[in-house]
């Protein structure tokens, strides 16, 4: 087999674009052969060489997919990191047959709900990147009862030290004088974005959860068990990155399998 360079490898396992797979070499993030490599433009044999990405071990030619939908409670981390102290979101998932897997995206300690955990980088990128336009649905709990008037900012976009920060809907759920409850959609996540945005309008996050994915929702899915995904599940997701479903108006059907602890 030819060999590839570095960061095209990476990038076509859905680790990130090939600038940011750049700075993660620079950055001494990534090892071949259990070395850290950090020169750039560095090429490898995907069939001879073994590449390691924050602790992932990218998939050799012939393993099989795997995918598998967790209900992450708080307390865990997303990281494949051996040297982590706290558990982690791959510890759950027992199944024998897994091999290596990492999740798909981060959804920090102190937040729960649904993350997507499969060893196929091309998926991985297309759920993951915003350019897809995969969304993610949110319940969130706020300290004090939000206003219209925060809601509606909120909606318009918050001013963050990167940027600005918008959402795709906001809608409110329920609020009384000690908390709020609201859902948030979102295609492009930046670090604790929900968190900081509802801190800037005056109203602290008491809990955070993913429940949506996709069509991938937490219905029948407790908190701390998994499940594996259908082959249609899995289709599905790929034809809402490539704009050939409607997410909204195709609701992911119950799962057939029983959820795993």
């Amino acid at each position: 087999m030819p060999l590839v360079r570095l960061n095209k490898y990476l990038a076509d396992n859905g680790i990130a674009s090939r600038r940011k797979c750049d700075e993660l070499i620079a950055e001494g993030e990534v090892m071949i052969d259990g070395e850290i490599v950090t020169a750039l433009g560095t090429k490898i044999d995907p069939e001879v060489h073994r590449v390691e990405v924050d602790g992932v071990v990218l998939k050799p030619e012939g393993e099989r997919h795997r995918y598998y939908l967790l209900n992450k409670p708080t307390g865990v981390v997303c990281t494949n990191d051996p040297r982590e102290g706290r558990r982690r979101a791959i510890d759950f998932i027992d199944d024998k047959k897994r091999g290596r897997i990492y999740t798909v995206g981060r959804l920090d300690e102190d937040s729960s709900g649904l993350v997507l955990l499969t060893n196929d980088g091309e998926l991985a990128n297309l759920v993951s990147h915003p350019r897809f336009g995969v969304t993610k649905m949110y319940k969130v709990v706020v300290k004090g009862r939000i206003s219209d008037e925060a809601v509606q900012k909120v909606r318009r976009g918050v001013r963050l030290s990167e940027g600005k920060a918008n959402f795709e809907r906001v809608s409110v759920k329920g609020r009384n004088d000690r908390q709020s409850t609201l859902l948030v959609v979102l295609k492009e996540g930046k670090n604790r974005q929900i968190r900081r945005v509802f801190s800037r309008v005056g109203h602290n996050v008491i809990s955070l959860a993913r429940v949506l994915i996709g069509n991938l929702n937490d219905r029948g899915l407790k908190t701390g068990h998994w499940r594996p995904l259908r082959s249609a599940e899995v289709e599905e997701l790929r034809a809402i990155a490539r704009g050939e479903v409607n997410e909204r108006r195709r609701p992911a059907k119950k799962p057939r399998k029983k959820p795993r602890k």
